[in-house]
């Protein structure tokens, strides 16, 4: 038995009332999903696109359209083709030329011969980490095509001129027909092979230039890198780049930003962290230390007490904002004692006997265990025990 069709306005998912806007655009987004090429293998995906083709071919002509919505699948029973219908008179260029023209390596026909604008030229620069957070100024040297001053950027040799392409009368492009996977035909508006898509053929060419237009020149420009562009990010030089096509303007130069590293400093977004080392004494008592920030060194009120690794936050000390520079980040600074690896014998004295005044931890696992220096057990005095509770 054979496998009944699903209604065309199902299968492109419109109201039977849709007009040819609708039915054109839901017949795109479906063939666009669905086309072969683009789902190489996949026969179930070949199927939905036939399918949606073939309602198309329907639907988007007036009079077959009729004669379906009179007589449904009946009005093209016995005909030739995929599922019971003829697809050799449809006409899929409009589709096709748009949606896959670069696809079948051409161009949809709504491009033309008129002005492009030129390709973009990229390069880089190397930047320091405050250079980055405050912006500054950096020399480039870039290879930029000038026109030829022998031709004045005809390519043509001096005396002579561009002629009108014979294969496309001037137009740039060129029709070429294939075969559709139905049997039908497939039209598709592509750039003149003989022009290049500029209308003209240049029969004697420049020397200088190689018919071309333009010199290969060497330039140094001066580029203002904006407070606050992190690393690989990039700032644009509008028209600098590669000439136009047709007497299109030219493309832009991209400067993409490699910013070296920092000694001290590491940076997230527009926020800086760094490390700062504190004595002991410090920690505990409280005081003044000193802490590098991009702005120069800032002095900070350590509060009595402080633990290693807490962090601080210096506002307003961190990374430019790009759309305002006068809005910045934050600074955070993790602050980290620093334990002294050389001391002298009444430095060691003077730190035993704070220690012991403060838990006496030099001897805590010792006094955890109930052994005493000899491996036998003693038991606590009670200046131990005060200590023990101190220390708790």
């Amino acid at each position: 038995m054979a496998e009944q069709k699903r209604d065309y306005y199902e299968v492109l998912g419109v109201e039977k009332n849709a007009d040819d806007a609708a039915i054109k655009k839901a017949y795109r987004v479906l063939a666009k999903k669905y086309h072969p090429d683009m789902n190489p293998g996949d026969a179930d995906a070949e199927k939905k696109f036939k399918e949606a083709s073939e309602a198309y071919a329907v639907l988007s002509d007036p009079e077959k359209r009729r004669q379906y919505d009179q007589f449904g699948h009946a009005a093209f029973d016995g005909g030739a083709g995929a599922g019971g219908f003829d697809f050799s008179g449809a006409d899929f260029s409009d589709i096709f030329g748009d949606l896959f023209g670069d696809f079948f390596g051409g161009r949809s026909r709504s491009q033309s011969n008129g002005p492009m604008k030129g390709a973009n030229l990229r390069t880089s620069v190397r930047i320091s980490f405050e250079e980055a957070v405050f912006g500054c100024k950096k020399e480039i040297e870039l290879t930029v095509k000038e026109t030829c001053k022998t031709c004045n950027g005809s390519g043509a040799k001096p005396g002579t001129s561009p002629e009108t392409c014979t294969k496309c009368g001037g137009k740039g492009q060129v029709v070429f027909t294939r075969q559709s996977l139905f049997g039908g035909t497939i039209r598709s508006v592509e750039p003149c092979p003989d022009c290049q898509g500029s209308g003209k053929v240049i029969k004697e060419k420049c020397l200088d230039c190689g018919g071309t237009g333009y010199i290969p020149m060497k330039k140094r420009y001066s580029v203002d890198i904006p407070a606050g562009i992190d690393n690989g990010q990039s700032t644009r030089m509008p028209g600098l780049g590669e000439p136009g096509i047709n007497g299109g303007p030219r493309g832009d130069v991209l400067i993409e930003v490699i910013v070296g590293r920092h000694p001290i400093f590491q940076r997230q977004d527009f926020d800086i962290y760094s490390t700062v080392p504190m004595s002991f004494a410090v920690a505990a008592l409280g005081g003044e230390i000193l802490i590098d920030t991009v702005d120069g060194k800032v002095i900070y009120d350590v509060k009595p007490g402080t633990q290693t690794d807490t962090r601080v936050r210096l506002r307003g000390k961190g990374v430019p904002s790009w759309r305002n520079k006068d809005v910045r980040g934050d600074h955070y600074v993790t602050l980290v004692v620093q334990v002294p690896d050389r001391l002298k014998p009444e430095a060691k004295e003077l730190l035993r006997q704070f220690d012991e005044l403060t838990g006496d931890t030099l001897n805590a696992a010792k006094a955890a265990s109930g052994q005493d220096g000899s491996g036998e057990g003693k038991e606590s005095s009670p200046k131990e025990g005060k200590k023990k509770k101190f220390w708790k």
